[in-house]
């Protein structure tokens, strides 16, 4: 076969023309031979058994039967007519039902003639019933062309009506593997195959798409679900290696008389063995000569600041500054407060940075940082902008690293003629799953315990009809001297009945909350910046206790005597999203509630996530729930959904073969990292041509 066979644009397949791949790149993204081979199958019908009447399960799978039509009826109903057969083999009878294109079914039916049906069973009181079968004469069947397990390919409305049928994709399909006999070059080493005994890449990508039994199938499937993540961590774990042996690292050599001090004389509280470990872990990072790439993973609360800031004074002891960079304004300033307390009796200068920082307190700033006078810059994104030049930046923190985009990162490289060390924190926790595989090029820490004396939320499940209930123990905490959120969805698409249903549920709890004994505050989209932050502060001081609000509360707001989160209408909310908004409460050293408010009626899905709550506050447990739920594209917001663009492994449904994967590639780095060994050509081969077409995806940093 020639070596640029699969290069070949769809349009020149005999059966498809230049219309049809127009159509197949505008709906599929579809454009070379290549890319229709890897379409691969949703699922599959199985045409291999046949079965009698007598054997039907109401299972909504798709069967096969032998029998005869004996009688045809058209049927009154309350819209329009229904055709029924009675269909009978040995063993019993069934009925086959059309809604639709009666006369010309009717005319077309052989009553005692053996036919073979193929459709979906269903079930009405004891009679099975196939809607709208495929029907084809026994003497017909057995002459055609056996495809045993029929696959069903990816389509749209656009392709079926332009005449792109399923049929015609598995035409087109056929006439690919006929025009390349078959034969592709193997890209995985004889000694991965044997060792796992992997079908050949030939007999997978037949088997795939035209598989002569379910055994086969499934050898195709475990082979290209394998190879498609073994050649992910290939990248992942290349660039890994790449990284640590090319970039050298600023040394941290010195751990000095400002990390001393503060661990000796200015922590708040004693660190937690996770911390310890974590930060153990950095120190092996910075002393190491490579460039440190590190996940911190934290649940909300579990003490991030208080490493990071560490890590920052290790910096500084060895002659460089460091940043701390996060997403968003309020965040930024919250990081910025909560450092400068900490180190109130320390000689170390810290600034903030944001977009509203007035530009004569910039220019002071800049010529700061340029001279080397200030040690740690806390920013959003106006950190990145090319007039903040550092003396020397030795170490860059980023928070909630996802809101980032890989171009913003790399700007923060560039701060310095040696790559900085990065420290990426987020609190959303990561699955193992998925950190293998989006952040494979990482090395990840996690802190999985909580400071002492926070005691875990309470979380409990309350229906609207127990509301009044609710409000009693709100009064009562309220009594207590502690303060309420009490949070409203917010979905962009009804915008206004959402806005409707706040100040609804607004003036009902005015109605309840009278003042002057109670003060309420207000917080959602449509406010000017000013108002917001006018009615946070009030909050913050204990001037309010009860804060409505839609979801903007949801990053890293700290108020330790807010002990009670009801969230109205919680079965609209995903389940990282109320793992988040709870994390706002506990932050103190009083018991705390989240309530989930819902109505009666709730989706599977609902039930799952609200039972995932009131079962666990551990943010990774949720989180493998969540994936589970939601597919890894959503987990990681849509301007990642991109990132895991698999065509045929699931990353959590294959975890098992991840593990296998990844486990391969590095046992083959290690031996051989340039790939330069005659028996790992193809994966060279394979590899090389996956770079030059970009069909590996570039994962995230």
């Amino acid at each position: 076969m020639n070596p640029n066979f699969l290069q070949t644009p769809l349009a020149y397949l005999k059966g498809v023309g230049p219309n049809r791949a127009e159509t197949l790149k505008s709906e599929l993204g579809l454009e070379t031979f290549r890319d229709l081979l890897h379409l691969f199958p949703n699922r599959y019908l199985d045409r291999t058994s046949y079965y009698k009447v007598n054997q039907l399960q109401p299972s909504g799978a798709d069967v096969q039967v032998v029998g005869k039509i004996i009688h045809i009826k058209t049927v009154e109903q309350k819209r329009g007519k229904r055709l029924v057969a009675t269909f009978v083999d040995e063993t019993g009878q069934m009925e086959l039902v059309w809604f639709r294109g009666h006369k010309w079914i009717k005319e077309s039916l052989q009553i005692n003639e053996p036919y073979v049906v193929f459709g979906r069973v269903s079930k009405y009181g004891s009679v099975f019933s196939m809607p709208h079968p495929d029907m084809e004469l026994l003497s017909k069947h057995q002459q055609g062309l056996k495809i045993a397990m029929q696959p069903i390919y990816p389509s749209t409305e656009k392709l079926v009506n332009k005449g792109i049928t399923n049929r015609v994709v598995s035409q087109m399909l056929q006439q690919l593997l006929l025009e390349s006999g078959g034969q592709f070059a193997e890209s995985l080493p004889q000694s991965i195959l044997e060792e796992l005994r992997l079908i050949s890449k030939s007999d997978a990508l037949l088997n795939i798409h035209f598989p002569k039994n379910q055994e086969l199938l499934a050898k195709a499937q475990f082979r290209l679900k394998f190879e498609e993540l073994f050649f992910v961590q290939m990248q992942l774990i290349s660039k890994k290696m790449l990284r640590k042996q090319k970039i050298k690292g600023l040394p941290f050599e010195n751990v000095g008389e400002k990390f001393t001090d503060f661990f000796a004389n200015h922590l708040p509280f004693e660190l937690t063995d996770a911390q310890k470990r974590v930060i153990k872990e950095i120190r092996n990072d910075l002393g190491s000569n490579a460039q440190m790439n590190r996940l911190l993973q934290g649940d909300v609360g579990s003490g991030k600041t208080i490493v990071a800031l560490m890590c920052m004074l290790l910096a500084i002891d060895n002659g460089f500054q460091a940043c701390l960079m996060a997403p968003t304004e309020i965040l930024a300033t919250q990081h910025y407060n909560g450092l400068k307390e900490l180190l109130v009796h320390m000689d170390v200068k810290i600034a903030l940075l944001t977009g509203s920082t007035k530009k004569s307190e910039r220019t002071l700033l800049h010529n700061q940082l340029e001279n080397g006078n200030l040690n740690i810059l806390v920013g959003t994104h106006a950190v990145l902008e090319d007039k903040v030049q550092f003396k020397n930046l030795g170490l860059a923190i980023v928070d909630e690293q996802h809101r980032f985009g890989v171009a913003q990162r790399s700007k923060l490289w560039r701060k310095n003629e040696t790559p900085p060390h990065i420290l990426v924190m987020t609190a959303t926790p990561i699955p193992r799953t998925l950190a293998m595989s989006l952040y494979g090029d990482l090395d990840v820490s996690v802190i999985d315990e909580l400071p002492p004396g926070r005691k875990p939320v309470k979380t409990v499940h309350r229906f609207d009809s127990n509301r009044l209930k609710v409000f009693r123990f709100i009064k009562d905490e309220i009594k207590k001297g502690r303060q309420i959120y009490i949070v409203y969805p917010l979905i962009q698409e009804s915008e206004a009945m959402d806005y409707k249903d706040l100040m609804d549920g607004y003036e009902s709890i005015a109605r309840d909350f009278p003042q002057p004994e109670y003060q309420i505050s207000i917080v959602h989209g449509k406010m000017k910046p000013t108002d917001k932050d006018y009615e946070m502060e009030r909050f913050l001081k204990g001037e309010t206790q009860i804060m409505v609000a839609t979801t903007v509360i949801e990053v890293g707001v700290n108020v330790p005597n807010a002990s009670v989160m009801i969230i109205e209408s919680a079965e609209r909310f995903g389940l990282s999203q109320l793992h988040q908004l709870r994390g706002r409460v506990g932050r103190g050293a009083e018991q705390s509630y989240c309530i989930l408010m819902t109505g009666h009626k709730l989706s599977d899905d609902a039930k799952t996530r609200l039972q995932t709550m009131t079962g666990t506050n551990d943010g990774f447990e949720i989180a493998e729930v969540d994936l589970k739920l939601r597919g890894p594209g959503d987990l990681m917001g849509t301007q990642q959904s991109g990132m895991l663009n698999l065509k045929i492994a699931d990353i959590v449904k294959d975890n098992q073969i991840l593990k296998t994967a990844r486990y391969h590639a590095i046992q083959l780095l290690k031996n051989d990292p340039r790939l330069e060994k005659t028996k790992n050509r193809p994966v060279l081969n394979a590899y090389s041509k996956m770079m030059a077409n970009k069909t590996i995806w570039n994962y995230i940093s």
